[in-house]
């Protein structure tokens, strides 16, 4: 029951699949016989049982048995104790949740099993060529083609991340046990991992206590990068090159790379008061320290595996100066160090020796191996930054905070996990001195200064690690060169960490790497090297794995974008204009306002004076715009502004940034490094996407604006659409037309100007977010919207579900490449008579009037949707740090679209994909247009999926299951609105079919439908139970114990929906 596997539709082999959800179904039946009790597990399968009659009575369309069974079903639910329907809720949704494991790992089978994949890289080019795509062009196309996937913290991902661990540890266990040259006591050892796994997931708390941070939810975002995309992305790049080598003859550039990576987490403010400057500094920092640790590990691994010694002149001579330059340095730190100073901070350097004296982790695998139980030999520094508190949360993420004492500055200890705990000084147990102590300012920087020099040079120790020059058998060329680059990686590693403690960090920077271009040049010397010596298998290993990596993810994994609403950037600037007495900018009309802040733009001088006193909001605003000057675009990705709606909006933020660069370069004295950050404006409601084209437009019409373009973006304009609040403001079909006419109207608005454009899918992962397949999202894309260069967020659930693991990671990778390829070299069709227009029009509009009718205008309808759903609970779920509502107001306009659709998920009424549809539909083809339409979807992607996804959703709608919300839920005199409701969807399901020409939901999709089918005997249950808690949370809101039991009946919901928001 997904939209998130259907990316991967490939028919899994459900023999296989109903035979691992028996064994861990009966695995989990053993650790409840020993944890609760036979007479519970005898409850479990009997309310199981009924579950399932009733499903079956419905399936062969007996509707009065099973309606008679249901509500026998619900009776005894109804009479359960607390104490007997929690641990009840707990199971079936720890059985949904190994059943989604199940799912994913024959996923994952079949993707290894099949030899020529459909959508891959290799079948996708051979289709192009085979077409008429010469080779010339098919190559230049894949090496400039520009994918960027943005992972965003939205709220809704459900499940703890040490739960999604044990998750991803039992699919590592399934497929080991599906070896065939496994013994039967390595089976039976298997099989008591399982149990054990098992075990540890009942006994874990589900739910979270505590509300994530943003820098939580950025660390979750870096370990999707670790845990999986850091092995996924050369596998992926392997492919591609292969592929294009066997259909055009060239390999893919060692440098070039289609898909990069952006992040949202730590950088999305947009009513989010939790996500500051500070806290954006801090995240990126955080970015860059865990980019240089992975490094290390894989530098470490290559010096190993490149112990040979033929190499080229200009090599060995590089070799040589590297050993040369670190005798000098020697000679100069026995001179100059005092021992005393040499003593005391003898152990706080990390020195790369010119040759290894350790085995790194994992260093005796192959590069193509998958590691996945493999530890860092490196400590990992969890969370930096003195500003946080010292907590271990409850998914085992540790905080950091330098220990305040009065002692020397000189015993600080950093707190690390990893193998061991790194000390920094001889003593571990001597902390920090207070920044606020009794010491003499300039004492306590001196030291501050001496300790922070300590941390980057070398100590008589490490010399007496290393044999001396004469006694060393031979020079390994690449590993002295590797030993220099680790060398400044570690120094790198050791300045963030500075950094990060707001510790003074004063050195040279050319011991370490400030870009990855500075990286690759080592490395790529290496590989030219190699090569020339004949050595090309071992050069194209980790070490070309390694090179890949650099230019995917360069020095900080994922470029963060900062997202700020339009309407606190006019607040900002009134604050100033009122300063300057100049007004309130935001009561002038918009030819003022660009009159305004053209002027500014073209000029030289600040615009904020540096004694302005203003509101803690616009100082927080003013105080991102410093840090994102500071940090630069080598460490941040763009500037989009939520809702806007005017080309001032964008105009507004280039001021902005201007004034920062230009206040930050007076106090440095020197220019500010990288540009300024590209501005993206985001268009959201169905009134913003009507006049994106004409805002553009008139953006690109003033001449400072088209020249900044041209000359600081290479002629490139990003414009971002916003699938969630246009879907909750018009409805999802009214939204997806509307979407489709911004996007061509944008792309028309560029081409007049001479300016390319990018757009930016703001997609979320549920259908009424816009969410769904990936690649059929792209193939029905306007013609010429897609050309070459595409980003899109991955949101959620969504991160974990599509890239939480190597192997799905690979194939989405491929999807999203080979989606974009042949959208951009053969774009979908456009709709072939202008009539089909006409059609979508009036049915967009019956559907929006349809839908805004309820949702807006209907008095009864906001408290129909409070009684109906969970979704005022839904805030006690602690899944993300900001709030659900962007303002403090209780109408649906102010409220987020995540908790608007989950709440309707969670009733499996899924009301926001399909309200209004059947409306449009039906009176369509009441007027004789029904074989039109019939057309249409035949010949026209865009409608054609339109109407599949809509199709999907009404799939997993279950009317008997909300009619039951409103039976018990809803009052007396409400019900009727539901009643109608009902009536709407089954006409939804009706004219659907008509235009499909399906006979019942989700006939071309039969896997999907047995995978439904499959979990109903769990998830009806649990359906039930929510209704029944809601009941009595209701009557008794203070019950901590209700509220328990109605988020873990939400958690298996989630869970068996396999979506949330």
């Amino acid at each position: 029951m997904t939209d998130i596997t259907d990316d991967i539709s490939e028919e899994i082999s459900f023999q296989g699949f109903e035979d691992d959800c028996k064994l861990l179904g009966n695995l989990l039946n053993e650790v409840l016989q020993r944890e609760v009790g036979p007479q519970f597990v005898e409850k479990v399968e009997k309310t199981r049982v009924l579950a399932q009659s009733a499903c079956n009575m419905r399936n062969v369309g007996i509707e009065d048995t099973a309606e008679l069974l249901e509500k026998q079903l619900a009776a005894e639910l109804s009479q359960m104790t607390l104490e007997e329907a929690l641990p009840l809720a707990r199971t079936f949704s720890h059985y949904l949740n190994l059943s989604g494991i199940a799912e994913t790992h024959h996923r994952v089978t079949k993707i290894r099993s099949t030899e020529k994949q459909s959508k891959s890289c290799d079948d996708t080019f051979n289709q192009l060529v085979q077409g008429g795509v010469s080779p010339d062009e098919l190559y230049s196309t894949v090496c400039n083609q520009v994918v960027e996937i943005v992972l965003t913290a939205h709220p809704t991902q459900i499940n703890r991340r040490t739960l999604q661990y044990k998750h991803i540890r039992i699919a590592h266990l399934l497929e080991y046990n599906d070896r065939p040259d496994l013994g039967q006591e390595d089976r039976d050892m298997l099989i008591e991992d399982l149990k054990r796994e098992i075990s540890a997931i009942w006994q874990t708390d589900e739910l979270r206590r505590h509300r994530p941070t943003p820098v939580d939810e950025a660390r979750a975002g870096l370990n999707i990068v670790e845990q999986s995309l850091w092995r996924a992305v050369p596998h992926y790049l392997r492919r591609v090159s292969n592929a294009l080598k066997k259909h055009t003859g060239n390999p893919l550039p060692l440098t070039c790379t289609p898909i990069k990576f952006g992040s949202w987490m730590g950088g999305d403010r947009d009513g989010n008061p939790n996500v500051t400057a500070k806290v954006t500094k801090n995240v990126s920092l955080l970015s860059r320290w865990m980019a240089i640790d992975l490094y290390i590990r894989e530098v470490d691994n290559l010096r190993f595996e490149l112990s040979v010694n033929q190499c080229t002149k200009n090599f060995s001579r590089l070799a040589h100066e590297i050993l040369e330059k670190e005798n000098s340095m020697e000679d100069r730190h026995d001179i100059w160090n005092p021992s005393s100073l040499r003593n005391q901070f003898k152990d706080n350097s990390h020195h790369a020796p010119p040759l290894p004296t350790q085995l790194p982790t994992g260093a005796d695998l192959p590069s193509c191996a998958e590691r996945n139980e493999v530890e860092s030999h490196y400590p990992r520094l969890d969370v930096p930054g003195s500003e946080f508190t010292p907590s271990h949360s409850e998914d085992g993420q540790s905080s950091l905070r330098v220990k305040e004492s009065m002692h020397d500055i000189s015993n600080l200890t950093i707190k690390t996990h990893g193998n061991d705990a790194v000390s920094n000084s001889g003593n571990a147990q001597s902390p920090v001195t207070p920044r606020g102590s009794s010491f003499c300012s300039s004492q306590l920087l001196a030291r501050r200064k001496i300790f922070a020099e300590s941390q980057l040079g070398r100590t008589s120790f490490d010399q007496l690690l290393e044999p001396s020059s004469s006694q060393r058998p031979g020079i390994a060329p690449y590993r002295v060169v590797l030993g220099d680059v680790k060398q400044k990686l570690l120094k790198t590693r050791k300045q963030l960490e500075l950094l990060l403690e707001d510790l003074p960090c004063e050195h040279d920077y050319k011991d370490c790497y400030e870009t990855s271009e500075q990286l690759l040049e080592p490395l790529i010397m290496c590989y030219e090297s190699l090569k020339s010596c004949g050595s090309v298998i071992l050069a194209e290993g980790r070490l070309a794995d390694l090179i890949r990596r650099v230019a995917t993810f360069g020095m900080v994994l994922m470029k963060l974008d900062l997202r700020q609403e339009s309407g606190k950037h006019s607040e900002t600037l009134d604050a100033i204009t009122n300063y300057l007495d100049m007004g309130t900018y935001s009561d002038w009309d918009e030819d003022k306002r660009l009159e305004f802040l053209t002027r500014e733009l073209k000029g030289k001088r600040p615009l904020v004076p540096p004694t302005i006193e203003v509101a803690s909001d616009v100082k927080e605003v003013l105080e991102t715009f410093r840090v994102a000057a500071e940090l630069g675009s080598g460490s941040l990705g763009a500037y989009v502004i939520s809702m806007a709606s005017n080309a001032s909006d964008v105009l507004a933020v280039e001021l902005l940034q201007k004034d920062a660069h230009l206040s930050i370069a007076g106090e440095l004295g020197r220019p500010c490094t990288g540009r300024t950050l590209r501005v993206v404006p985001l268009f959201e409601t169905v009134k913003d996407l009507r006049e994106a084209g004409s805002v553009i437009r008139k953006l690109l019409s003033i001449d400072w604006y088209h020249k900044h373009i041209i000359e600081n973006h290479n002629g490139h304009q990003e414009v971002m659409v916003g699938y969630s609040d246009s879907g909750k403001d018009g409805g999802r079909f009214t939204a997806a037309w509307e979407l489709y006419k911004a996007q061509e109207d944008v792309v028309a608005a560029c081409n007049e100007y001479g300016i390319k454009v990018t757009l930016f899918h703001g997609r979320g992962g549920s259908i009424g977010r816009g969410g769904g397949p990936t690649y059929l999202a792209i193939q029905s894309q306007p013609p010429g919207s897609v050309m070459g260069s595409l980003r899109s967020t991955e949101q959620g659930e969504m991160v974990q579900a599509k890239f939480g693991l190597p192997q799905i990671a690979v194939r989405q990778l491929e999807i999203y490449t080979t989606a974009v390829l042949l959208a951009t070299l053969r774009p979908p069709k456009p709709p072939k008579e202008e009539k089909w227009r006409n059609l979508m029009d009036e049915i967009s509009k019956i559907s929006c009037s349809s839908y805004r009718n309820t949702v807006y205008e209907n008095p009864e309808f906001q408290a129909y949707f409070r009684e109906a759903t969970p979704q005022a609970e839904l805030g006690f779920l602690n899944i993300g740090s900001r709030p659900t509502r962007r303002k403090s107001s209780v109408g649906i306009g102010h409220l987020r679209a995540i908790p608007w659709i989950f709440a309707w998920t969670q009733t499996r009424f899924v009301l926001p994909s399909w309200l209004g549809v059947g409306s449009g539909l039906k009176s369509i083809c009441e007027k004789g247009h029904t074989e039109d339409l019939r057309a249409m979807y035949k010949d026209w992607p865009f409608f054609q999926s339109t109407i599949d996804l809509i199709e999907m959703v009404l799939g997993k709608a279950d009317i008997p299951i909300a009619k039951h919300y409103d039976e018990v839920l809803v009052s007396e005199s409400r019900q009727e609105l539901g009643a109608e409701l009902r009536r709407e969807l089954l006409t939804a399901e009706k004219f659907v079919l008509i235009v499909t020409g399906h006979e019942k939901l989700s006939e071309n999709n039969s896997s999907l439908r047995k995978l439904i089918e499959s979990r109903l005997p769990y998830l009806n249950p649990m359906n039930m139970l929510q209704v029944e808690i809601l009941k009595r949370l209701r009557r008794d809101e203070d019950n901590n114990k209700l509220r328990d039991a109605l988020l873990i009946t939400i958690n298996g919901i989630a869970a068996g929906m396999r979506n949330t928001g």
